[in-house]
């Protein structure tokens, strides 16, 4: 996301967030537009979390596991990339700015074509309640921060078989 600065009514600055997405659609992608999901080794994975150090922290552990990492900074962010592109697996905060990761799971259900992509939230909240919450917005797993990232693979490697 980037901040842009624009001269408003009156000739007073406004600051404006701005989020740009650029699709890189590689033979790879394209073959996996095909069969709408993919099925060669690498997997692609969906990060979603207004951390940048939990979004460097994620791509690590995950490319070192083997997967294709593609990352947002928050809801609106990750429902403008995955129209880029089929993830296998999507992983999303709760608490994040613009939206949160409750109207982003329910916004990724909306769409028909993501409905069977497993989303795994990770975050700092261990209440029952939200953990119900995003389980009937279409969550598939919780994962409680912070993550060890051998068991976060493996619940990967579970959801995504």
């Amino acid at each position: 996301m980037r901040r842009i600065a624009a001269e408003g009514v009156g000739g007073r600055e406004r600051s404006v967030h701005a989020s740009v997405v650029i699709c890189r659609h590689s033979d790879e992608n394209r073959s996996r537009e095909h069969d709408g999901r993919g099925s060669g080794v690498s997997k692609t994975i969906l990060t979603v979390d207004d951390s940048r150090t939990m979004r460097d922290m994620l791509r690590l552990a995950l490319e070192d596991a083997g997967f294709q990492v593609v990352q947002a900074e928050d809801g609106v962010h990750g429902l403008e990339v995955l129209e880029c592109g089929m993830p296998d697996v999507i992983i999303t905060d709760i608490n994040m700015p613009r939206m949160d990761g409750f109207g982003f799971i329910e916004g990724v259900r909306k769409d028909s074509r993501y409905r069977g992509v497993p989303i795994l939230v990770l975050t700092t909240e261990s209440d029952a309640v939200k953990k119900d919450r995003a389980r009937q917005a279409g969550a598939t797993g919780w994962i409680v921060k912070p993550f060890n990232p051998t068991k976060l693979v493996d619940a990967i490697r579970r959801v995504a078989a």
